[in-house]
């Protein structure tokens, strides 16, 4: 059974962006180093960004926002990007990935690892059962 995923002309760029960023770099920087340097490979790709868009957070009725949260980039804006430069991904990564898809209001995320010894990247689809829920990976 083929499935077609959304956006995923502009993931797989992003994708292959972080692989050569990785490539390149390896792990062992901080997190701004990969996000320039994964600026730099997306432009070469084509593809459009915004960088740490500050986005106001809101909670039920209240009318000022109770924050700020800033995602890495969000790429032709359809897709989020998060970068991390830690040994492992955990589900709290993931929690806050969906979390930032609800505030963006987007549906397709990527989280991409740079800090251990091979790229590693988990794609964050917002569904209807994943925006009820922040415990969203024990589904």
């Amino acid at each position: 059974m083929k499935t077609d995923l959304k956006y995923k002309d502009i993931t797989e760029k992003i994708i292959g962006a972080s692989f050569e960023v990785h490539k390149f770099l390896g792990n062992g920087f901080q997190e701004v180093i990969y996000q320039r340097a994964l600026a730099y490979e997306m432009s070469k790709a084509g593809l459009e960004f915004a960088r740490e868009i500050e986005q106001d957070i809101f909670y039920k009725d209240l009318q000022e926002p109770i924050g700020t949260r800033r995602a890495d980039f969000v790429v032709e804006g359809k897709v989020l990007v998060e970068l991390k430069a830690i040994i492992q991904l955990e589900d709290v990564h993931l929690a806050q990935a969906l979390n930032y898809l609800k505030a963006y209001k987007l549906e397709v995320g990527l989280l991409v690892n740079f800090g251990s010894k091979s790229l590693t990247f988990k794609r964050v689809v917002l569904s209807e059962q994943s925006a009820k829920s922040s415990n969203l990976l024990n589904p």
